[in-house]
């Protein structure tokens, strides 16, 4: 399923600048959306990804340039702007109720124009709300309703239940039901996928493809914006700061690479070759002795001689000066470092032992007759939501006392849990107080030698970080001391696309144990390890 796309923008921003405090955000960035585009936005956590959506979207305000969007435009909130006693078909309702509104008018002037055909004013309303019909797909708005519902998993939800009754998950797919019922011309994403199953986000992608409007999409699920985007928006400073690129999230990956190996050859034969030039400037005039002795005391041909190599010499270091100042003028910028993960995520020796657990029963969530997680082993844990995923995590790793069976580690043994929430007590201490305290005397690596976090962001207040970089700070901690058994939650979910390859080379190589709850159909891809599939608590075959 799919639609024409259109290189005629419905969606416009032009020179948007941001600033919060003393920080620039955002500092000129452009970028236009035509009907059946569907943009990814990609970059590291904290270059402006989300609140570009936000100025996009008309909830922010620039500090500079403009944006032109549809009046119908959508951005997907994290909270349903409805009272949490509202029952969940009201949200439905409210999405459908345009497309009722246009259906009785349509009727109404239909009616008009059956008696009087030559009605000017109705005419052209007729021909608006037709327009209008067709681009939002208003004939099969109510069918459209029950097949959203029902790929979003909400179908089996009681119509009549209070929305505050519903699962932050189930809250953020009910809004994505209503902004896919609506089909507006223009759609804002922001992390779509995280509070959905792979059966809801192939759905998604399915529905995205048949969107008639343009969509804007920041999100790390690598398989998603491989499966729905056609451009790529980096977003990452670079030589040529905003850079699109045609294609999917493979294409992208493909081209970056190529650039980034060219641009870094660039830069070192220029560098080369200006050092080169500043040690011939220095030492070319000395090349020639003039005090050597006339010979045959021939002054004339001397004199014509030596005039002669003064003037190679006066050429040779003309052109070569001429050269660095070209060069100067012209040469590559050095290319910005890359973080890079350079901790150990487990401890360097492998330990005897794991974790096992025998009849573990947590009421309601998770039923485990017997499993055990060896230190060394790679285990991937996936299922659908509410399958027990993370109640199976926290029982191994200590956080959550089974009601029944056992959960047993062996003797010494550590292990450390990065969850999907993260919390810190103190938003206002540095991320670099809560490493050492983490750390104690044992960090076996310096936080701003891990590759996690900018050194600018190392003395920042973690409440002024992004999730994606709280997270980092969290993983941080978590390896500060690395365990010999990682429980992972969603690892790859807020966390930059480039960081997420390198924290998965790191699983695969570790010498511990590492255990990954995910949806992530990328990290599954490449996976050396078993899976565990777990469905309402239970292991599936």
């Amino acid at each position: 399923m799919g639609v024409r796309v259109s290189h005629v923008p419905v969606l416009r921003a032009r020179d948007l600048t941001k600033v919060y405090g003393d920080r620039v955000v955002l500092d000129g960035v452009s970028l236009s959306a035509g009907p059946g585009q569907r943009l990814g936005l990609v970059g590291e956590n904290g270059v402006g990804k989300s609140t570009l959506l936000r100025l996009l979207s008309g909830t922010e305000e620039p500090d500079g340039g403009e944006v032109r969007r549809p009046a119908d435009t959508e951005f997907l909130r994290q909270e349903l702007p409805f009272p949490a006693d509202a029952p969940l078909h009201a949200v439905v309702d409210h999405a459908l109720a345009a497309f009722h509104r246009v259906r009785d008018r349509l009727d109404e002037i239909g009616a008009i124009l059956a008696a009087r055909p030559e009605h000017e004013a109705a005419l052209t309303e007729y021909g608006d709300l037709l327009a209008w019909a067709e681009d939002h797909g208003l004939w099969d708005a109510d069918h459209r309703a029950e097949l959203v519902l029902d790929g979003l998993r909400l179908s089996a939800v009681d119509p009549a239940r209070p929305l505050g009754s519903l699962s932050g998950g189930q809250r953020t797919r009910l809004g994505l039901a209503a902004l896919l019922i609506r089909q507006p011309r223009a759609v804002l994403l922001d992390e779509p996928t995280n509070h959905l199953d792979e059966e809801a986000v192939t759905f998604l992608e399915q529905r995205l493809a048949g969107l008639p409007g343009a969509v804007v999409v920041a999100s790390h699920d690598r398989a998603f914006l491989d499966e729905t985007c056609t451009d790529i928006v980096d977003l990452d400073p670079g030589r040529d700061g905003v850079t699109r690129y045609g294609g999917t999230y493979s294409d992208y990956l493909t081209v970056k690479r190529s650039e980034r190996a060219r641009w870094e050859q660039r830069y070192a034969a220029e560098q080369q070759e200006i050092r080169q030039l500043r040690l011939a400037l220095a030492t070319t005039a000395h090349e020639v002795n003039h005090a050597r002795p006339i010979k045959d005391n021939n002054k004339v041909g001397y004199d014509r001689h030596g005039g002669r190599v003064q003037r190679q010499i006066s050429r040779r270091v003309r052109d070569a000066q001429q050269r660095l100042d070209e060069l100067a003028a012209e040469q590559a910028e050095r290319p910005p470092v890359q973080l890079s993960f350079v901790a150990p995520v487990t401890g360097a020796e492998p330990r005897e032992g794991g974790v096992s657990l025998r009849g573990v029963r947590v009421d309601g969530r998770l039923e485990i007759d017997d499993l055990t997680v060896t230190t060394g082993e790679r285990l991937l844990v996936v299922g659908p939501n509410g399958a027990g995923k993370s109640t199976l995590l926290r029982v191994l790793a200590g956080d959550l006392e089974p009601d029944a069976g056992t959960a047993d580690r062996s003797a010494g043994l550590r292990v450390g849990l990065l969850a999907q929430d993260v919390d810190f007590p103190d938003p206002r201490r540095t991320a670099r107080s809560y490493y050492a305290e983490a750390a104690g005397e044992d960090a076996t690596v310096p936080l701003a030698r891990l590759g996690l976090l900018a050194d600018r962001d190392v003395e920042r207040p973690v409440g002024q970080l992004s999730t994606g970089q709280r997270r980092r700070v969290a993983l941080a901690m978590l390896v500060a001391r690395p365990p010999d058994v990682l429980l992972l939650d969603e690892p790859t979910n807020h966390l930059s696309l480039r960081l997420v390859e390198e924290l998965e080379d790191a699983l695969c190589s570790a010498p511990g144990g590492v255990v990954v709850a995910s949806h992530d159909r990328w990290l599954r891809r490449g996976w050396p390890g078993p899976e565990l599939a777990l469905r309402d608590g239970r292991v599936r075959s």
